[in-house]
């Protein structure tokens, strides 16, 4: 059965491929500013989320001066993004936490520690669940992980290969099993355009989608045909 789901996820993968292309690994190389950009990112729009983590670096000069910084004074910064007050926050309390921990705001050890030591890391601090722990893991790190956000959650529902009424996380753990070696980055990144573009929560654009033949969704929206 795996085996069954994981050819058919590869078919996918590679059809994903065809219509958006294979995406590069691009890291930030600051694993701090890879966790604090995720964190800004959450329930808001790519654009919103980079002109946040651009006004609090413009803002302070350096990771320690926002460690020390007032709340208000982070809210302010990054007003741009949307819930900057509950971000910025949770931005503090963490990099201080860091900061009590470690001595100093630094988390490139985590360069080489395996992918499970890192999640569960990340995960402790408040604010930090599985998708944004497996957002910094798969794009600032380039591991295989694939994160679940709600485009992820809806295409992978719809396409029938896992249960359509799983929570994100038990899609996360069954995406763990099922996905094709080395894909976690093409699939995430090419799901999120797809949920975007086609795959969207009302109407969507099943007679245009590349993963229409592997669909039970658009297959369940056909016309049956009559002799």
């Amino acid at each position: 059965m795996l085996d069954g789901a994981r050819e058919r996820l590869l078919r996918i993968t590679l059809l994903l491929e065809g219509r958006y292309g294979v995406p590069e690994h691009v890291g930030r190389g600051d694993l701090i500013g890879a966790l604090v950009a995720t964190i800004l990112s959450q329930n808001t729009s790519d654009v919103n989320s980079k002109r946040a983590y651009s006004g609090l670096r413009e803002r302070f000069s350096s990771w320690d001066e926002v460690a020390c910084a007032h709340s208000a004074t982070i809210e302010e910064a990054i007003r741009r993004g949307g819930l900057a007050r509950t971000k910025s926050v949770r931005i503090r309390r963490i990099l201080n936490e860091i900061l009590e921990s470690t001595g100093k705001l630094d988390l490139e050890f985590l360069r080489d520690r395996d992918s499970d030591e890192v999640l569960s890391y990340l995960e402790r601090f408040h604010g930090v669940g599985k998708k944004t722990a497996a957002c910094v893991v798969l794009f600032e790190l380039g591991r295989d992980v694939l994160p679940v956000d709600t485009h992820v959650h809806r295409v992978i529902s719809r396409l029938g290969i896992l249960s359509p009424d799983g929570t994100a996380e038990v899609i996360y753990a069954g995406l763990k099993a099922v996905a094709p070696g080395g894909k976690a980055l093409s699939l995430h990144v090419n799901m999120i355009r797809l949920g975007r573009e086609l795959c969207r929560p009302r109407g969507p654009g099943c007679d245009h989608c590349p993963l229409a033949p592997e669909c039970d969704h658009a297959d369940r929206k056909r016309p049956i045909e009559r002799s």
